[in-house]
């Protein structure tokens, strides 16, 4: 019998929270595209290749998440299913719900709901044929602060830093609608290089292990495309985001879904 020769690294595979015949969701982590992007040319891993070659057979992504954000990513597994899904992601009915966890700088209010629209961000590569006039389109988000921390460190005017940890439920689909939102009202999320403050970011990259940007989609409800059932999938916390979490004795302030859930 021929011996065959163990590959050097064992595929990667992506954590799959729910699956069937028609679709999957998986828990995709902070750092990686879902599909191949002229925006990062460079990059080389894609949760649309990933999971085509754990599964075997071709995948449809029925929304995005940004690079750096982690958490829920659902897949069609036929054209058929991908076009059923869609029309529920566009018209983002009552039988779609997306809901993240951020933490953010300040005190956030206890609740808060942000009605602001946005432009669009046009990326110079990717979006080069977009129109630049576009006017601002609807973009509706809620806030519930979970818990808040205050940590013995100047980062900027003051001797203490505080922060917020946030649920939230995007009402729109708009471009990085949560980290505008967020710094709209004047809570960034921490690790946002574009719409967050640098100082914090590196605060809680070199002191706190923290380095990725802290938005993380942990629950995606929508209705079944066929059996008309309401699925519900819970995405955990990575190490990153669990252990900070349990340094500023967040855990029990989670949402209920996540309490049971450990770190990946």
């Amino acid at each position: 019998m021929p011996i065959t020769a163990m590959p050097d690294h064992p595929a990667e595979t992506l954590p799959i929270l729910y699956q069937d015949e028609h679709l999957v969701v998986v828990n995709k982590p902070s750092g990686l595209l879902v599909h191949r992007s002229m925006i990062d040319r460079h990059e080389t891993r894609f949760a649309l290749q990933i999971l085509r070659d754990q599964l075997g057979q071709y995948v449809y992504p029925l929304h995005r998440l940004d690079k750096p954000t982690s958490g829920a990513l659902a897949f069609a597994l036929s054209p058929e299913i991908a076009k059923l899904m869609g029309q529920q992601f566009s018209n983002r009915g009552e039988q779609l719900e997306k809901r993240y966890l951020a933490v953010v700088r300040g005190y956030a209010p206890e609740s808060n709901i942000v009605d602001h629209p946005l432009k669009e961000e046009l990326d110079k590569i990717a979006d080069k044929k977009s129109r630049a006039d576009k006017p601002a389109q609807e973009a509706l988000s809620h806030f519930n602060c979970l818990a808040t921390v205050e940590i013995e460190a100047e980062i900027e005017r003051y001797p203490q830093s505080r922060y917020s940890l946030l649920d939230c439920q995007p009402k729109t689909g708009r471009k990085h609608q949560l980290r505008r939102h967020c710094k709209h009202i004047s809570h960034p999320i921490i690790g946002d290089a574009k719409h967050g403050r640098g100082r914090h970011n590196r605060y809680f990259k070199t002191e706190l292990n923290a380095g990725r940007l802290l938005l993380h989609a942990y629950k995606l409800s929508f209705s079944h495309p066929l059996t008309k059932t309401t699925l519900s999938c819970i995405a955990p916390l990575d190490h990153t985001m669990f252990k900070l979490f349990q340094n500023f004795h967040w855990l029990n302030k989670l949402p209920s879904e996540l309490k049971t859930y450990h770190a990946n």
